[in-house]
């Protein structure tokens, strides 16, 4: 039990750590929160850096998802571990205790959790949010669509039910943090992937 909550724990304050704010702050680019969209994410560290800041982020919070998962691995947790695992490492990028609990959207965190978890349950997530993008060119849509499949992916590779419903509950809370991209959809007034700076 002390092994499970210290790693649930390192999960939530490994994904409090805001790649975005922390990259923007070293390349001298304005905070996140307040420039473009507002949300301290790689999308819109796209808009006001650029790419290099923008993959630099990426790869930041893919692996705040990715790390807890592969040491709750290497340490043999149960599939309720993990899945407490998962949930918190996305919880704490979206709720960052560090940050006054302004965080992302979580898709690259979640994306990490999912690699983590079993690697071609991430794998078969991110073909979907690239086949996605490179279709209709929005980026918003495409993490939508592939978070919507990735509970039917985690049931086909790893038909475990705390694992599906932790996945659940990702995808339901990103869709929340999404609302706004939802809107912006079914007005269509949503930023697509052409518009973004070179």
């Amino acid at each position: 039990m002390i092994t499970a909550s210290l790693l649930i724990a390192g999960a939530y304050l490994l994904g409090s750590v805001s790649s975005a704010i922390i990259v923007c702050r070293l390349m001298g680019l304005p905070d996140p929160r307040t420039q473009g969209s507002n949300n301290p994410g790689a999308t819109n560290v796209l808009r006001i850096g650029g790419k290099r800041a923008a993959a630099i982020t990426l790869l930041g919070d893919s692996l705040k998802g990715l790390i807890p998962m592969v040491a709750g691995h290497l340490l043999d947790a149960a599939p309720a571990v993990l899945a407490g695992i998962g949930l918190a490492a996305f919880i704490g990028h979206l709720y960052p205790v560090f940050f006054g609990f302004r965080g992302g959207k979580g898709v690259a965190t979640a994306l990490g959790v999912q690699i983590g978890l079993y690697w071609p349950i991430g794998l078969s997530v991110a073909a979907i949010w690239l086949f996605t993008a490179k279709v209709l060119k929005i980026s918003s849509l495409s993490a939508l669509v592939s978070m919507a499949l990735a509970p039917l992916i985690v049931s086909v590779f790893w038909p475990e039910k705390l694992l599906i419903g932790m996945q659940l509950i990702i995808t339901g809370l990103l869709f929340w943090r999404h609302r706004s991209n939802i809107r912006n959809l079914v007005s269509g007034t949503e930023d697509r992937l052409t518009d973004r700076p070179q």
